[in-house]
């Protein structure tokens, strides 16, 4: 007997998430950066059924010489990905350590805009210590201090969403005025290493809030909309899950799938040559697609979906959509997500009401 339908991500920064993945790469070199790279890999998720694409990022390069050092920021590539498709959700990662959340939440605010309410927000942390001088901001070098970071980010962030009320446009020819200026709020956050007052220069997202996804364990539990968990093991994921305190959970999958041209354990050992596979604490496959369905079918009984990490995406991502997720489809166990749908939406999730107009209806009502 199958579990629930999974909503399914996929993470498409780079070649893969082997960090030696551009060796096996089906594409010219200077494809990498280049906005065909990003349409291709976002048509291709969405035509084959997935709920989500996920593109990485960093104030740092991503890796060190001989393996690539360079990308393009997320949420450019994001709001390109967006305009390439129409059904699929497109969610960044923006890291909140050092970075200004007034800023993160203008740029994740437009990016709902322009996908039409198909956003999302991946949240993390910089924990290098090149990052701090990146910034010109003194070293965040703890784990509470990482934490406090996400939190205090996440919760500015959300509060700047609501900064305008959803009818603060008024448009009004006959009065000549744009905007109510009573329906934009100051949210006057205080935390213990900045102040924020607002209001944002964003009018609210289309999904009022952005679906927010992230680690439990990284400092923003009970700001997520969708908790990220990993574990080595299917028990391990289901303890992390029960616990993950959010509207819904994802897993954490690294994949390697046996392909026409090799088997996942020789992709694996071809790679691993140049580079080690360093373990993040994810579930990983490596092995036949047969074995990847069974997996996740067991994993539709303790999680709302997966967010699956190929370790080649010109190799593996073919063989997600050819076989995979059909066979998952054949089974009812893949939601797709429908045209005209947001993000929210397509994952379950209520419209969230403005905090600052039901505060008045409130007010009112006594």
């Amino acid at each position: 007997m199958s579990g629930p339908a999974l909503h399914l991500a996929v993470e498409i920064d780079g070649d893969g998430a082997h960090p030696a993945a551009w060796r096996r790469a089906a594409h010219a070199p200077d494809l990498l950066l280049s906005p065909r790279r990003v349409a291709t890999l976002a048509t291709t998720a969405e035509n084959a059924g997935f709920t989500l694409i996920t593109l990485d990022d960093g104030v740092l390069p991503p890796g060190t010489s001989p393996n690539p050092v360079g990308r393009i920021g997320a949420v450019e590539r994001a709001a390109f990905a967006a305009a390439s498709t129409s059904t699929i959700g497109v969610a960044p990662v923006v890291p909140v350590t050092y970075a200004e959340p007034f800023h993160v939440s203008g740029q994740l605010a437009s990016l709902d805009h322009v996908s039409a309410g198909r956003a999302g927000w991946v949240v993390a942390q910089e924990e290098r210590p090149e990052a701090a001088r990146a910034w010109g901001r003194p070293l965040v070098a703890e784990a509470d201090a990482w934490a406090r970071e996400s939190r205090d980010g996440v919760e500015v962030v959300r509060a700047l969403w609501d900064s305008w009320e959803d009818d603060a446009v008024i448009r009004s020819v006959a009065t000549s005025r744009y905007l109510d200026r009573d329906r934009l709020h100051y949210i006057d956050f205080t935390g213990e290493t900045y102040a924020v007052k607002g209001p944002a220069i964003v009018p609210r997202p289309p999904q009022g809030q952005l679906v927010v996804l992230g680690s439990p364990a990284d400092g923003a539990a009970g700001l997520l909309d969708v908790a990220l968990v990993g574990g080595g093991d299917l028990p391990a994921v289901a303890t992390a899950a029960a616990s993950a305190g959010a509207p819904r959970v994802f897993a954490e999958v690294e994949v390697a799938l046996d392909t026409p041209g090799a088997a996942a354990g020789e992709r694996v050992a071809d790679l691993g040559r140049h580079a080690p596979w360093t373990d993040r604490g994810r579930l990983r496959h490596i092995g036949p697609v047969e074995r990847l369905v069974a997996l996740l079918a067991d994993l539709s009984r303790h999680v709302d979906g997966v967010r699956l990490h190929p370790l080649v995406l010109d190799e593996d991502l073919p063989v997600l959509s050819r076989l995979v997720l059909p066979a998952l489809s054949e089974r009812r166990l893949v939601a797709r997500p429908l045209p005209g749908t947001s993000l929210r939406a397509t994952l379950g999730l209520e419209r969230p009401a403005n905090r600052f107009a039901a505060t008045a209806v409130q007010e009112g009502a006594r």
